[in-house]
């Protein structure tokens, strides 16, 4: 199996509550394998021209580049910001096993 069968994809939420919604959402869909929520984020950043500061909670997102766009649109879709962030990166190494299992949990039949 390559590596770049798999995919990390990040986003923040505004809170918990967002976070775990999103996170079962994906999961129940099979469009995600995992995943990881991270709370207490400090992100600061400029938004329409001022610099803002909020606490986040980080989405870390594992899935395959076969459901990445459908991945995005559920995201967007169900995601409370205007603009959420929704970043993909390739995993170019990892586990076999875990990898493996990122596929299969995100794959048609079960354990393919």
């Amino acid at each position: 199996m390559s590596d770049a069968q798999v995919l990390l994809v990040m986003s923040n939420v505004p809170d918990n509550a967002s976070a775990q919604a999103l996170a079962r959402t994906l999961v129940e869909a099979k469009l995600v394998a995992c995943v990881n929520i991270l709370p207490g984020v400090q992100s600061v950043y400029r938004w329409q021209g001022q610099i803002e500061q909020a606490n986040e909670v980080t989405l870390l997102i594992k899935t395959t580049p076969q459901h990445y766009a459908q991945l995005q649109r559920v995201l967007v879709d169900a995601h409370p910001y205007d603009v959420p962030e929704v970043i993909a990166l390739p995993v170019t190494g990892g586990y076999a096993p875990y990898l493996q299992w990122v596929v299969a949990e995100t794959s048609s039949e079960k354990y393919a």
